[in-house]
């Protein structure tokens, strides 16, 4: 695989999770942060800006394609205040610019009702919301991201990528020139991943340090319950042997889409699955071999063994 593979760090991206999990309420109920953090923020933002906020439900989910691509322009540790600005002050001309190289069916009219329709929502989200949270998430995602770059060195790009996403596997994808991971809060414990010409953006969580050392880590009740349904059980063997499809999938094992999709949810965000990607439409899902044996450290570390 002849990619380049890029760290950043960004508020930037946090900024645009945070906001469209808020809106969309998309994957809120596999999150760690939940439901609660939702109702948390209703209660605290003042109702005619929360109706403001709530206008982007309706407008493209692909939009954040786009929000995405212009934050990876602005370049590693963008600060967030400087994008808004210049979300605000440069021309829809600039900002088309920007992102055409990554989106080749991208439009002048798509550049301004997104750049217009979400920069004043954006900056009414950091001031509600975001520069709240972000002097507490920002070191967490340095640090880890810190850590990732010193393993550049000694790990082959795919082994990292996989490592530090917890199972994504990137195939051979034509044409695709750079990699860029970057750590995330609001997404834990799930990996997102964009698709552009030439490009690819994966987002992988950064687990937060557990406050009382007498409960089990988040991972290890993770394994639990995914591992306490039969149903996924059964899946786990169907992939031992080689990466499945959901179509093949669904063919073989007589299930829906939407249920077989919440199973493997629950076994991704718990580590055990990876999940193979060639294109955006094309996604197969196998074994992840250092899931079992993490479970046993897990395991023996809590109770101490």
């Amino acid at each position: 695989m002849d990619y380049e593979l890029k760290i950043d760090v960004s508020p930037v991206y946090e900024l645009l999770d945070s906001f469209m999990l808020y809106v969309t309420r998309k994957w809120i109920s596999n999150l760690d942060i939940g439901p609660d953090w939702v109702r948390d923020i209703d209660g605290r933002i003042p109702p005619q800006k929360k109706a403001a906020l709530l206008q982007a439900a309706e407008w493209p989910f692909e939009d954040y394609d786009i929000l995405y691509a212009w934050a990876y322009t602005h370049g590693p540790a963008a600060k967030v205040q400087l994008f808004l600005e210049d979300m605000e002050s440069a021309t829809v001309e600039e900002w088309f610019e920007l992102a055409a190289p990554y989106l080749p069916d991208f439009t002048l009219e798509e550049c301004r009702r997104i750049k217009n329709g979400y920069g004043p929502l954006l900056r009414l989200w950091h001031e509600q919301y975001f520069r709240h949270v972000e002097p507490k998430m920002l070191p967490l995602l340095i640090e880890d991201a810190s850590e990732k770059k010193l393993l550049q060195s000694k790990m082959d790009p795919g082994a990292l990528i996989e490592y530090a996403s917890g199972g994504v596997v990137v195939e051979d994808i034509p044409e695709l020139e750079t990699i860029v991971l970057l750590p995330t809060v609001h997404h834990r414990p799930i990996n997102t991943y964009c698709f552009y010409k030439k490009l690819m953006l994966v987002q992988y969580p950064v687990d937060v340090p557990v406050e009382n050392e007498d409960e089990p880590p988040t991972l290890l009740l993770r394994m639990t319950k995914a591992l306490s349904d039969p149903v996924r059980l059964r899946l786990l063997r169907y992939v031992a042997d080689e990466p499945k499809s959901l179509w093949e999938m669904q063919s073989d094992l007589g299930q829906s889409g939407d249920i077989l999709m919440h199973h493997l949810m629950m076994l991704r965000v718990a580590g055990l699955l990876r999940i193979h990607l060639r294109d955006a439409d094309n996604e197969r899902f196998s074994i992840r071999p250092d899931g079992a044996s993490e479970l046993q450290m897990f395991l023996e570390s809590y109770i101490r063994l």
